[in-house]
């Protein structure tokens, strides 16, 4: 079997292979950098950051489901100065692509933060606009187009040369409008989805299992819904288009590429088995071969619909 090209371009970004870790599901890589070389990935998205320090929500704050699990943890974090301080300097030391993400309760956060990471160097600013499990913000701008495209507006106004990828939530009726919305701003790509918000129920005590009563779904169970929204969204806009979603082997990385994503992400997978996105790399790899594809990027957007 020939070796297959695996090397990606997200929004000018250039990676060695299409496989890069979720936000909140990698930390900043220390933990994982036990197992293998973080080298050994196409890049990494970073827990969410925000302005100030954040100790996140009150727990229970995780709840397994069939396929999946419900997260309400609130975007703990140190703060982006810390980020930049301490986090950032080691990350550099490894040969992959690092994607800061950011969250706020204003536009001028996201503004504020979007300078000091481009002055920091990072590679790409993923501009978080649909967590919810925060009261405040995140889930408010993504749900609404004007208010998508301001947030993106600001933050590419204040990212200098670094490339502005914007999450978006799967928790609207029509992800296309969001998608539109943030393309005309000037987003230079875009990252889906985000999770879905869920609810699971104690039937003995008849409390939420978690304290916020709500969360947000992630794992297996999501990846049809992330494959559908990644292939409307790559008919509706021309931007690179970073997929998520229930990934956890080559052939699920493969829907999503074909579908039109560029490159993509792992996340939930990573709490059953650290070295998924290697494993995803490689049957990504294998795939790609056995269809006589000279590189893993020839998928992207290749699907054959009906």
């Amino acid at each position: 079997m020939s070796k297959v090209e695996q090397s990606v371009v997200l929004a000018g970004v250039r990676m060695k292979n299409p496989v890069v870790v979720a936000s909140g599901t990698f930390g900043f890589g220390r933990e994982y950098g036990r197992f293998y070389d973080l080298s050994e990935l196409g890049g990494i998205c970073c827990k969410g950051l925000t302005l100030c320090r954040r100790e996140g929500n009150p727990p229970p704050r995780i709840a397994e489901t069939p396929m999946g699990i419900l997260n309400s943890v609130g975007l703990q974090n140190p703060g982006v100065d810390a980020f930049i301080a301490e986090e950032l300097p080691e990350l550099r030391k490894h040969d992959l692509a690092v994607i800061a993400n950011i969250s706020g309760n204003t536009p001028e956060e996201y503004g504020v933060m979007c300078e000091k990471l481009s002055a920091a160097g990072v590679d790409m600013i993923e501009v978080n606009i649909s967590c919810p499990n925060v009261k405040a913000g995140g889930l408010a701008y993504g749900t609404k187009p004007e208010l998508a495209a301001e947030v993106t507006a600001v933050a590419k106004a204040h990212a200098g040369r670094v490339p502005v990828m914007v999450k978006l939530s799967p928790n609207v009726t029509d992800v296309t409008e969001i998608a539109r919305a943030v393309a005309d701003a000037g987003a230079d790509a875009l990252s889906l989805i985000n999770t879905l918000r869920g609810m699971r129920i104690d039937v003995r005590t008849r409390r939420p299992i978690l304290r916020m009563n709500t969360g947000g779904l992630s794992g297996p169970a999501v990846l049809p819904v992330a494959v559908r929204m990644v292939w409307e969204v790559a008919q509706a806009v021309k931007l690179p288009i970073l997929g998520m979603g229930g990934v956890a082997k080559g052939e699920d990385a493969a829907q999503l590429m074909l579908a039109g994503a560029s490159a993509v992400a792992v996340g939930t997978a990573l709490f059953a088995d650290p070295y998924t996105p290697l494993k995803v790399r490689d049957g990504l790899a294998v795939l790609a071969a056995g269809q006589g594809l000279a590189a893993v990027r020839e998928l992207t957007g290749k699907v054959l619909p009906w």
